[in-house]
């Protein structure tokens, strides 16, 4: 038996490279608030993790939240065998409910924990490797639909072929964007674009939109707030239609499932709790047939690597992207993270997650939580 006997929290600012990140409603973020975790066993085997929300608007996550939330789960969780993942999800919801995010980097670093006793790397714990390249997709922050194209443009010479539209302000200049991007790719060759509205149409604004480009290949992406409301424009587009922001759960998966609500969904780790979860809906996806983007809601070198062990052990066909978020920020936490190479990434071969913290940059911690301390 392995027991954790030191929890360690880091909290690190993440700049963008291209200086803002904007989508839905004007919504916008500069810097991200990073929450990294090491968590210390008494065999010398550590592990990390790592939660980083977009901002505190996008979903019910923040940074402050995410040290908060540790901090209440620390206690409990010392002591308490690191490699039986599914006992300690359990813990953790004992202790606390709901806070998805908070137990993300926990779960993660568990994860990378018992991989390095194992001596495997997480993605064949999680399965096995179907790929040993992951196609990666590029967000393409909100701005005039000239601006857009132009950066669709440059990413294309990167090797990136797959990209994510950031749309959901004025649905008549979402339609000049995604018409302005669209004429830039190769669909025919292979390119994908997909529309995302990341909640912020009404039903009525996003009904106008679709029904502007019919004609065009893309797809559709969480267009409105509700579920409901997405399910509504859902049955009125012949666009392969994707859910993110509802498919939070098991549960929310299987109701989608059931009422048809989707062609294809995108996993963020932190949004369902960790890749334990995370895991979870992706097999029942890939076992009912669904393409599905493997991501997080933002993060550096660590989430980068949890998202290509997770993606890695995607059935290929079910695989329709991921990302590497370390690629947007100016800061690298940690080494042995995955690089991007002409638009595809790779998971390490490394045992555990293949990453370690950079001490010079992660600096101190700004919380230590040991057995016996209060």
């Amino acid at each position: 038996m392995v027991l954790i006997t030191k929890i360690e929290v880091f909290q690190v600012n993440l700049p963008l490279k291209e200086g803002r990140y904007s989508w839905a409603r004007g919504k916008y973020v500069d810097v991200f608030d990073c929450t990294l975790v090491r968590i210390a066993t008494d065999v010398g085997v550590s592990g990390i993790g790592e939660v980083t929300p977009l901002g505190p608007f996008y979903l019910p996550a923040y940074g402050p939240g995410a040290r908060e939330g540790i901090k209440h789960m620390a206690s409990h969780l010392l002591g308490m065998d690191p490699t039986q993942v599914d006992v300690i999800n359990s813990k953790m919801d004992e202790v606390l409910m709901g806070h998805s995010y908070c137990k993300s980097p926990i779960d993660m670093a568990c994860w990378d924990i018992t991989g390095k006793v194992y001596k495997q790397p997480v993605c064949v714990l999680l399965g096995g490797r179907f790929n040993a390249t992951i196609p990666l997709y590029r967000a393409i922050s909100q701005e005039s639909p000239e601006d857009m194209a132009g950066k669709v443009a440059a990413y294309r010479l990167e090797g990136y072929r797959k990209f994510q539209l950031k749309v959901g302000g004025n649905s008549t200049l979402d339609v000049d964007r995604i018409r302005a991007v669209a004429g830039k790719l190769d669909i025919a060759g292979g390119d994908t674009l997909v529309a995302d509205a990341n909640r912020g149409w009404l039903a009525e604004e996003a009904t106008r939109v679709v029904r502007a480009v019919h004609d065009l290949d893309i797809y559709v992406e969480q267009p409105c707030n509700t579920y409901e409301e997405c399910l509504k424009v859902r049955q009125r587009t012949r666009h392969p239609f994707v859910l993110d922001e509802s498919i939070d759960s098991v549960e929310a998966f299987l109701r989608a499932h059931a009422d048809q609500a989707m062609d294809a969904f995108n996993l963020k780790i932190s949004k369902v709790g960790g890749l334990t979860r995370a895991r979870q809906i992706r097999d029942l996806g890939a076992r009912l047939g669904y393409a599905m983007t493997i991501e997080d809601s933002w993060g550096g070198d660590v989430v980068t690597a949890a998202i290509s062990h997770l993606a890695a052990s995607t059935p290929t066909r079910c695989l329709y992207a991921s990302t590497d978020f370390n690629s947007y920020v100016t800061l690298s936490t940690a080494t042995g993270a995955p690089q991007r190479r002409n638009g595809l990434m790779e998971a390490s071969t490394d045992p555990g997650l293949g990453v370690e913290l950079r001490p010079d940059v992660v600096g101190d911690p700004v919380a230590v939580y040991t057995l016996g301390s209060s």
